[in-house]
């Protein structure tokens, strides 16, 4: 069988299952500095929309029954399912995540890249470009 001439140009957005609108949003907004997309519609779960970098991706935010568990995950965020974001310097985001006492892990392969968990156990990784 030959193989479908299929070419994927981007990622669109990624969703995570959250269960504190509020709580989140100050994660997302104060801790990560990003930006909330208004254009997101009226749907029928509560959440917002997260623009990344240029605007054309985003991170999905639905207050949503969560069906995995969010306990027994692995401390290191590289080991579970994440979603990985680019990032120009580091250094800021690390003060940041400190400041507020966000726990995060250093990429075990040396690059520079650190994971951490949103308040929901949402692992991301972000990654120094």
């Amino acid at each position: 069988m030959e193989p479908y001439d299929i070419h994927f140009l981007s990622l669109d957005h990624h969703s995570l299952i959250i269960s504190d609108v509020e709580k989140t949003k100050f994660f997302y907004q104060n801790i990560l500095g990003l930006k909330l997309d208004p254009s997101r519609p009226k749907l029928s779960v509560e959440g917002f929309w997260f623009k990344i970098g240029d605007g054309r991706q985003a991170i999905h935010c639905l207050q949503l029954p969560n069906p995995d568990p969010v306990e027994n995950r692995p401390e290191h965020g590289g080991r579970d399912r994440h979603v990985a974001l680019k990032i120009a310097r580091l250094a800021p985001l690390i003060e940041s995540l400190e400041r507020h006492n966000v726990f995060y892990t250093r990429s075990k392969s040396g690059r520079p890249a650190i994971f951490f968990r949103d308040p929901d156990g949402n692992a991301i990784e972000v990654i120094e470009d």
